[in-house]
């Protein structure tokens, strides 16, 4: 980090320490370069002063205010002038209060900088080594850490040999254990009832629950031994129970502790990051992360407890701390990500899911996960619809295969046959057959064997999704997500819902509602969101749920689950609360801004299935009660991209904030009227 630092130089450094403790953790290798380029060292604890301004961990205008102060650019007077006459006209819009804010940011950012002697013995300090720290493959070694250590232009060319298609690997996240957070979630065992919710709606998968048997118990760190909890439910005779966090892995969001609800008190509340690693925390999640098996198959996975045993296949991203959109990719992971395939569009979903060298995205024991590809925001439907037809084409020579030499197998083997070609479409059945039929082809000799074996990565159905946000579906993508989903083929798409084009800034999009705020929205969206909802139901052959988790956890399971079995296209809607809504609460409480969104009326969660006609009931089932629409406007104030437009223009807002209103109740009426209708009559004959 400090590597370009000039004779003479300054660094400034933000962190929570005092001067004596910095100087006892400054690492050696930092005093040494210090002291030979004769620095001048500042320590401020921003993120100290952004909690008592009231700015939450907002502490970018303090170390600005620090930034003027020292560098001496300008006068840091007239720097001073400018900064709050910026601060000024940027949150004008917002009140008073938030300017009185960022005025007390830029004078106590300047006015609380404390220096401390670069002592200049360090420059005779031996330089710590870290390779026995978290050693990864031979691309984590000589790629991912460079890259990472910001040395990537240092690198030989030589040292892409073997990645010249741009096929990095995956899982390399797991490496970075980057300790960004401030606080962290420490368990508390007695007050927990085993719910598993805090791992289901982690952001980032730091915080998982694992069930130990006696022999990995008895390898386990004392800290492991000594906190567990005799596990609830049958079938767990002879494991221990406990509830792992990783601190160094984890952001801080604190949405973990925000959804406990343990009657007896919180089961996780936030502590210092320092508290957790002095306890062994650290220790204690490498072993169980890496070293205890996760035994998904002792419970069924169609409950929020039991999908939470199965292995995340996406983990440690660089997502915001809370982003409501990741929690929906990691459930989809742990259900399906051992023979799953994902086309991912532009947007933040492609820049958390594969920067490179960081790839979250990885395998299980087995060696299976997901494989992962990002194409542009115009084309990302058919890139992964191309996926599918391509993968079902070498599924095609299988079947094949199998059927000219049908008489020419074994009887055992030509019973698999027929298994397979009857259950094609199925992953869990697929799976089952290619357990036992790969050790028979693979010792014998017969006509067909050889061809099948070549093609034994796809025996498995595949389990295409395509991701992307609200800007590539409702926009730039719609037309080919339009064309994708009347193909009629077995594909998944899952849309997180921001409202609003996150990753490039927070510009409007056709699903930005009435009322918004937004860039090139800045007097407020004008027209209603595009219901993409209800232009899919119109096709009456496509599986169509839109889910809110905060709102109804089991409800999100059961759509994720339906809509993977549904033998055609299926569109799951997520709604996803973002930085860019100016939650008032924090984002800790995205979990909670998904379920008022729903209680409100904002936001119904529905799935529509079809192929609940054949059996004579409605598809379209609502998942959600009544809304309280009292508590319409109160869900709008509670966030800054509606409720700054009360300041801008308060005649419009009124205006706006009421036509927002009624299309959420006429949208409501119509999907009531929907799901009353009679399908009795449809259904199928036997």
């Amino acid at each position: 980090m400090i590597g370009g630092l000039r004779k003479g130089g300054t660094f400034l450094l933000n962190c929570v320490w005092d001067k004596d403790e910095v100087i006892a953790h400054l690492p050696n290798s930092i005093k040494i370069q210090l002291a030979k380029s004769e620095a001048k060292l500042y320590i401020l604890n921003a993120t100290k002063l952004a909690e008592e301004i009231g700015l939450g961990n907002r502490t970018n205008t303090i170390m600005q205010s620090a930034f003027f102060k020292l560098s001496k650019v300008i006068d840091f007077a007239e720097a001073q002038d400018y900064m709050k006459e910026y601060a000024k006209k940027s949150y004008a819009k917002k009140g008073e209060k938030i300017i009185q804010m960022n005025y007390n940011a830029i004078d106590r950012g300047a006015g609380e900088l404390v220096e401390i002697t670069v002592d200049p013995s360090w420059a005779n300090l031996v330089a710590e080594t870290h390779e026995a720290d978290y050693i990864g493959t031979e691309f984590v070694e000589k790629i991912a850490k460079p890259v990472n250590a910001i040395k990537g232009d240092l690198l030989p060319v030589s040292t892409f040999n073997g990645y010249e298609d741009g096929t990095f690997e995956n899982g390399t996240t797991a490496f970075e254990k980057r300790g960004i957070a401030v606080n962290v979630p420490c368990w508390v065992k007695d007050n927990c009832i085993q719910c598993n919710q805090c791992a289901y709606v982690c952001p980032h998968a730091v915080i998982r629950p694992f069930l130990v048997n006696e022999e990995e118990m008895n390898n386990a760190p004392a800290g492991v031994k000594e906190n567990t909890l005799k596990p609830i439910g049958k079938g767990l005779d002879n494991l221990a129970y406990k509830i792992q966090v990783s601190p160094l892995d984890c952001t801080g969001c604190g949405s973990c502790a925000n959804v406990c609800p343990a009657p007896k008190g919180k089961a996780l509340e936030m502590v210092p990051i320092a508290k957790e690693m002095e306890a062994g925390e650290q220790v204690n999640a490498d072993y169980l992360f890496n070293k205890v098996t996760y035994k998904s198959s002792l419970m069924p996975t169609n409950t929020v407890k039991g999908s939470q045993f199965a292995k995340p296949l996406f983990e440690f991203h660089g997502a915001c701390a809370g982003c409501g959109e990741t929690p929906y990719i990691k459930l989809i992971t742990q259900l399906f990500g051992d023979r799953m395939m994902v086309s991912n569009a532009t947007g933040c979903s492609s820049i958390y899911g594969g920067s490179a060298p960081a790839t979250p995205y990885c395998k299980n024991s087995a060696g299976e996960g997901p494989a992962w590809a990002s194409s542009l925001f115009e084309d990302n439907a058919e890139y992964g619809y191309g996926m599918h037809i391509g993968v079902e084409t070498l599924r095609d020579r299988i079947a094949h295969t199998m059927e000219q030499t049908m008489d020419k197998v074994p009887a055992e083997v030509a019973d698999l046959y027929k298994e397979w070609l009857a259950n094609r479409k199925d992953g869990e059945k697929t799976a089952e057959i290619r357990t036992k039929l790969l050790p028979i082809l693979e010792k014998s000799e017969f006509e067909g064997a050889k061809e099948i074996l070549g093609l034994k990565d796809y025996i498995v159905k595949k389990s295409q999704w395509i991701f992307g946000g609200d800007g590539w579906a409702n926009d730039i993508g719609y037309g080919g997500i339009d064309h994708v989903l009347a193909s009629g083929d077995d594909v998944n798409i899952l849309v997180m819902d921001t409202e609003v084009y996150s990753n490039t800034g927070g510009q409007a999009s056709k699903a930005s509602p009435t009322g918004s705020v937004a860039k090139f929205a800045a007097s407020g969206m004008g027209i209603a969101k595009k219901d993409l909802g209800a232009i899919s139901m119109t096709y009456g052959y496509i599986y169509v749920a839109q889910v809110s988790m905060g709102a109804n956890q089991a409800q999100y399971l059961k759509a994720i689950k339906e809509a993977e079995a549904y033998p055609g296209p299926s569109i799951v809607i997520a709604y996803a609360p973002c930085i860019n809504h100016g939650i008032q609460k924090g984002m800790g409480k995205t979990q909670t801004e998904m379920k008022l969104a729903t209680e409100s009326g904002y936001w119904p969660i529905y799935r529509y299935n079809p192929l609940l006609v054949k059996e004579g009931k409605n598809p379209l089932q609502l998942d959600c009660k009544e809304p309280n629409w009292d508590t319409y406007n109160d869900f709008l104030m509670g966030e800054v991209r509606y409720a700054t437009l009360t300041k801008s223009h308060p005649e419009r807002a009124a205006e706006l904030f009421k036509k927002n209103k009624a299309e959420a109740q006429k949208r409501w009426r119509q999907y009531q009227r929907l799901a009353a209708l009679d399908f009795s009559s449809e259904k199928a004959e036997d």
